[in-house]
């Protein structure tokens, strides 16, 4: 099972997973811990990430990024319709209202929800875990702002339900830094001591986030959150590049904005020159060649000018700030430290404003640009059985307050109550007891529009089916379960009918205040004492629920998603597999020419050089855009002329030093044999008939070698050869299984009597004795089994 945290940006993703006993981000195939949220769609195929990327400037209507934000917002949106302006791609209304996107793809117009876009996003990521991984990765946990409404949220988990993810749990970004900070900390007070207090810091891209946690040994609990969902560095960016149009407008008269090739390549520049006035404080330049029209344009900046430019946006860094303070009710002096992660956390003035507000200075010892994936790998971890992972327990809040207003068809009394306040604790669970006669509705909403980032402040509509009065004609007690689960989602999980049955207490009244009982899932244990007091007995019947949630995808919706992404995959896939056998074809013309104006010239006429030349034009005119099978019969065609001389030329190396060995090996054994012919004691337990065969097949090694030799020089390098590099290797193999056993074979040991004298000796003339002495007294070692020694 995979563990695999994801932080899905409004700019860039990172991917963080546990292994080898750790938590690590990796690296996708350029070798790049950071994938920007980019996709580009083309006539073929799809390209995401940093190969999108690289195609913003010359693909920029079909290359779509920071869509990350339209996430549940419908086309009319205010929000959207003021961003539609400053995208280089268009939106698309949708027939549900939602806002989509329109691109060129596989030679089409195409609409895409937001869901699939981002389910495109995380395709990509999913196959750089299971590279990384080398094995299949369902399991995840993704992260998502702490502002994201339960519309946003539940968009995003049909994204990745079309990316065939399962997401654990949706953790908010914040909450992931305050996990990847807590769990590791060794030094946290007791359960039953003060708790540590930390204020949590995260301004990316896009989006400007704090929260407050508290930590205890083996607990965090979020205490309060705030956020300014509309700045973050990108706000920086385009106060550049407010400066540079208007500068380049009045320098060099060019309207940049019209253009929305140069407005994109001035945002990259500006961005690059931001990050550079982050670590200088003098003048800066910013050269663009050719930028409009031909012309080359150049400006500088420096950091006192940039921050003046964007006071009005530092202002902003302490509102969120001070709210959050207020919520949690803490003191400056109770905040243990103030960790900052974010992008944009790199300014020195947003440093600089933190760390005043707090009259301390701010912490960087968190990674703050892969803290928010570490802390989502380890929340995967703590929810996989595969993994072991010392307890910590992980207490969110709600963002935001939740009201909850119930109604009858024929029922014009109407009731509401707040169900979660803001900052509740999150997961959490509440029952609520209702006595009704008929079906009614329960509708969930946002206590205060004014605070949400979104302006619908609705989640839904919950219809509880089936309810009908008692057969007394009473009321019947109907219980209902609301909760905000892990993803900070808002739903009604049950229902259930409570059916009066006939017993001793028959007829006894039943208490009530008003419509509508509660209860907390912590009040399950009085719940259970007081129905054990009661001692009557009633049948519970599960209730059906017809949900209404707001913006949510029709189930069949959501399955064409699925196949539909299943079937851009393997578009790809065989639109990779075209052009890796295009480039094939183009590697080995380039690399094969190079070699026969090298190495190979000696091995082949002109005609195969004119061969590749013909290739190549054919490449890049006829054969620009074919089929991958005719790539595969070019490659085989030209490998039927291309390998003879490969394999002449290897040939020809090997087969000097193959001689060479041969030759060695004939003059070794020749010489064992010329030994024996002197009587040499070494040889003389061998046979003459062993010894025949032996000089036999020297000779016969011996003629033979010549005869290929002679034969060898009449050709020339660029004919095939008359003996190959593998039949010279087979000859000495034949010459050693008939020369090595007779030549290597031991002599015959004989035992010889042992002398009185010689008995405290004996040990030494047992098997184990393996030397003997010549008749100096010197001892004489007996060559290894399977060597031949030759004076």
């Amino acid at each position: 099972m995979s563990v695999v945290g994801i932080d899905v940006g409004f700019q860039n993703c990172y991917i963080a997973v546990a292994r080898s006993g750790g938590i690590e981000t990796i690296a996708n195939e350029y070798s790049d811990r950071c994938t920007p949220a980019c996709i580009s769609l083309a006539s073929k195929n799809r390209t995401i990430g940093n190969a999108a990327k690289s195609q913003i400037i010359t693909n920029f209507k079909n290359t779509v990024h920071g869509f990350k934000k339209f996430h549940g917002r419908a086309f009319n949106d205010q929000f959207v319709q003021g961003e539609k302006s400053k995208l280089p791609y268009s939106l698309h209304k949708l027939d549900n209202g939602s806002a989509g996107i329109k691109v060129r793809y596989l030679n089409e117009d195409k609409v895409f929800t937001i869901e699939q876009m981002t389910a495109m996003l995380l395709t990509k990521l999913k196959e750089t875990s299971e590279h990384a991984l080398k094995k299949p990765v369902v399991d995840c946990v993704i992260s998502v702002p702490s502002f994201f409404t339960d519309v946003e949220r539940r968009s995003l988990m049909d994204a990745t339900q079309i990316a065939g993810l399962n997401c654990l749990r949706l953790i908010n970004d914040t909450t992931a830094v305050a996990l990847a900070y807590g769990i590791y900390k060794q030094d946290l007070p007791n359960p039953e001591e003060k708790p540590r207090n930390v204020v949590f810091v995260d301004i990316g891209h896009s989006s400007y986030q704090v929260s407050i946690a508290s930590f205890n040994k083996g607990k965090l609990k979020v205490l309060a959150t705030a956020f300014d969902p509309y700045l973050g560095g990108h706000n920086f960016d385009e106060m550049l590049v407010e400066y540079f149009c208007e500068d380049f407008k009045n320098r060099f008269k060019l309207n940049v904005k019209d253009n929305p090739r140069a407005l994109l390549r001035l945002y990259q520049e500006c961005e690059k020159l931001k990050k550079l006035m982050s670590a200088n404080s003098s003048d800066l330049p910013l050269n663009i060649e050719c930028f409009m029209n031909d012309i080359d344009v150049h400006g500088k900046m420096n950091r006192p000018q940039f921050e003046e430019m964007c006071a009005h946006l530092l202002m902003r860094v302490e509102a969120p700030l001070k709210s959050v303070m207020e919520q949690s009710k803490l003191s400056r002096d109770e905040i243990y430290a103030t960790e900052v992660v974010g992008g944009a956390t790199r300014i020195p003035a947003i440093k600089e404003r933190i760390s005043k507000f707090f009259g301390k200075d701010i912490s960087t010892t968190l990674n703050a640009d892969e803290a928010v994936a570490r802390g989502c790998a380890l929340q995967c971890a703590i929810l996989s059985p595969a993994f072991k992972v010392r307890e910590f327990s992980i207490t969110d809040a709600v963002p935001f307050p939740i009201t909850l207003r119930w109604k009858s068809p024929t029922d014009e009394s109407v009731g509401e109550c707040e169900v979660y306040s803001k900052n509740h604790a999150a997961p959490f669970s509440k029952a609520i007891t209702f006595h009704k006669k008929e079906p009614f509705d329960l509708e969930a909403f946002y206590s205060s529009p004014h605070e949400l980032p979104y302006p619908d402040s609705r989640i839904g509509r919950f219809t509880i089916q089936n309810v009908m009065p008692q057969l007394d004609g009473d009321s019947s007690k109907v219980k209902v379960k609301v909760r905000v689960n892990m993803h900070g989602i808002f739903s009604v999980s049950s229902a259930s009918l409570i059916e009066k049955q006939k017993g001793e207490n028959e007829g006894r009244p039943e208490e009530q205040v008003g419509d509508t009982d509660w209860q907390n899932d912590g009040d399950k244990q009085d719940q259970g004492a007081s129905s054990s007091k009661a001692k009557s007995k009633v049948k519970s019947v599960d209730l059906p629920i017809l949900a209404n949630t707001t913006r949510q995808l029709d189930r069949d919706v959501l399955n064409n998603f699925v196949e539909y992404e299943k079937t851009m995959i393997i578009q790809d896939k065989l639109e990779k597999e075209r052009n890796d056998a295009k480039n094939a074809v183009e590697e080995y013309v380039y690399d094969l020419r190079d070699k026969l104006c090298g190495i190979y010239e000696r091995y082949e006429s002109n005609r195969l050089t004119i061969m590749l030349e013909d290739t190549e034009n054919w490449l890049y005119e006829e054969g620009e855009d074919q089929e991958k099978e005719i790539y595969q019969d070019k490659l085989s065609e030209l490998k039927k002329f291309g390998e003879p001389i490969e394999e002449r030329y290897r040939e020809h190396e090997g087969r000097p030093r193959a001689f060479d060995e041969l030759g060695k090996k004939i003059q070794l054994f020749m010489k064992a044999v010329d030994v024996y012919k002197q009587k040499d004691e070494r040889f003389q337990h061998l046979s003459a008939e062993e010894m025949n065969v032996v000089e036999k097949s020297v000779s016969e090694a011996l003629g033979w070698m010549n005869a290929k030799m002679n034969a060898q020089s009449k050709l020339t390098v660029a004919q095939d050869p008359a003996v190959q590099v593998a039949e010279i290797i087979q000859k000495i193999q034949e010459l050693e299984d008939v020369c090595n056993p007779v030549l290597n074979r031991p002599k015959p040991r004989t035992e010889e009597p042992v002398e009185e004298g010689d008995q405290n000796n004996g040990a030494h003339n047992g098997p184990a004795a393996q030397q003997g002495a010549d008749s100096k007294g010197n001892q004489q070692t007996k060559p290894p089994s399977g060597e031949m020694e030759v004076d």
